[in-house]
């Protein structure tokens, strides 16, 4: 018969150094109730590898932008006997990448010869505070492209013309947008998807953790899809629109040259010549002509203008 396997055990300076933190911290996390009381034996406090996992599992969340209380709320609502392994694999798919790009690095030396070749500090630090651009520690010359698509984009856009500052002002509405879309797409799936995972405290183990996480899976990539299918479509109308408006539109003081003639029904004829006088029925329906087709004109500006201010309210 074999010995049960000892159990490692911890005081609390080994335990902090164990997971890189501080004896500090570890008490500030057993007051708040973020870890379970250790074993008392004699004067000493003994902590096990128990310990070791929840602190690695309160760094996990902490690098992910979850608050102490937050974290605390989630410890309670999972760690009711049903261990935590589930509910990190659902945080870990929904803060993981959204998007196959990969980050990129630049130089200061290429960024400048991509954008013109001529410096331009303040670009610099509006990309930066965009987040195009991340600086990198210790070295001030090389910076991290988050979403190298991203500044490719505006590098063509510079190319073609476009300033910089004007960019940059298209990118921060163009976000603002975005994000209204992202929130609404949330709220949608939450209220027909996810709520039973997340009302139902019946549906919080690993196993309904670990399904919401392949759920997350397999709805990630629908809203990109949605957008660039509907994106496409609005490009197309008001493209469309713009074209005809402008090729319809007569440009000022352009005349055309010639006369050509057209038939009118005889009783359309009597009735303008009733109205205005048989010498004046070709100027007033020449003009009526040109009046109609500068409405139409005016009307396609105005459907256009409509259809854009629809899609920056709709979702």
């Amino acid at each position: 018969m074999t010995d049960a396997p000892v159990q490692k055990t911890y005081r609390i300076e080994d335990l902090a150094h164990q997971t890189r933190t501080t004896v500090r911290t570890v008490r500030a996390y057993l007051d708040r109730g973020l870890l379970p009381r250790p074993e008392r034996q004699g004067r000493v406090n003994l902590y096990s590898e128990a310990h070791v996992t929840r602190l690695h599992q309160i760094a996990h969340l902490l690098d992910r932008g979850y608050t102490l209380a937050s974290i605390k709320e989630l410890l309670d609502a999972w760690d009711t006997g049903r261990g935590l392994g589930g509910v990190l694999g659902l945080v870990t798919e929904v803060d993981g990448p959204w998007t196959d790009e990969r980050p990129d690095r630049i130089t200061r030396a290429e960024l400048d010869a991509r954008f013109g070749g001529t410096p331009d500090e303040d670009a610099v630090a509006e990309a930066v505070e965009l987040g195009v651009l991340e600086r990198t520690d210790g070295d001030p010359d090389v910076f991290l492209v988050p979403s190298p698509q991203e500044l490719s984009v505006a590098v063509e856009l510079h190319e073609a013309g476009v300033p910089l500052p004007a960019i940059a002002g298209h990118l921060r509405e163009l976000r603002g947008q975005v994000e209204h879309i992202a929130a609404r797409f949330l709220q949608f799936t939450t209220e027909y998807v996810f709520a039973r995972y997340l009302d139902d405290p019946d549906r919080r183990t690993d196993a309904h953790a670990a399904e919401a996480a392949s759920l997350v899976r397999r709805l990630r990539p629908l809203s990109q899809q949605t957008v660039d299918a509907e994106l496409a479509r609005a490009m197309r109308a008001l493209a469309t629109r713009q074209l005809r408006t402008h090729l319809v539109a007569q440009s000022p003081g352009e005349e055309l040259a010639g006369e050509r003639s057209v038939s009118l029904p005889t009783g359309t004829i009597q009735a303008v010549e009733r109205l205005v006088g048989q010498e004046h029925a070709s100027e007033f329906i020449a003009l009526a002509a040109e009046r109609e087709v500068r409405a139409r004109a005016l009307d396609h500006l105005t459907s256009g203008a409509l259809i854009y201010k629809e899609l920056r309210k709709s979702p």
